[in-house]
């Protein structure tokens, strides 16, 4: 039984290549890219991100959103997620996104807690 050839193309089939080394340069270039936004959002920290959004500001919420791209990239691509079975991509894919949810949940309770105890002057102990 012959092993059948990994996909060569990403972002759901707009872009293709000829070879894996095609593809792999191209993923690498997307992910630096990405990269180089979250490098240039981090050292400018534009104004107009700095508004609070869900209890956070909208430029931590940009950096999470850009980190979870990259992390499904680097599974999907050069984990080949995208040639394992319907049942195995759900099962890694779900467990990833609950787990990442309830750490951002958990992040920012625990965050917006102690803002409260330091603000309020209620300072037991200097953590």
């Amino acid at each position: 039984m012959a092993a059948e050839a990994h996909k060569l193309a990403i972002f759901r089939g707009t872009l293709k290549f000829k070879s894996n080394t095609q593809k792999i340069w191209g993923v690498l270039i997307f992910l630096a890219l990405v990269t180089a936004v979250e490098v240039v959002l981090g050292i400018y920290k534009p104004e107009m991100f700095m508004g609070q959004i869900l209890g956070m500001k909208a430029l931590n919420w940009i950096f999470i959103i850009l980190t979870v791209v990259k992390a499904y990239y680097i599974t999907w691509d050069f984990m080949h997620m995208r040639d394992e079975l319907p049942s195995l991509r759900r099962m890694v894919v779900w467990t990833a996104v609950f787990l990442i949810a309830y750490l951002v949940f958990i992040l920012l309770q625990e965050g917006d807690y102690i803002e409260g105890v330091f603000s309020n002057g209620f300072v037991k102990t200097n953590f």
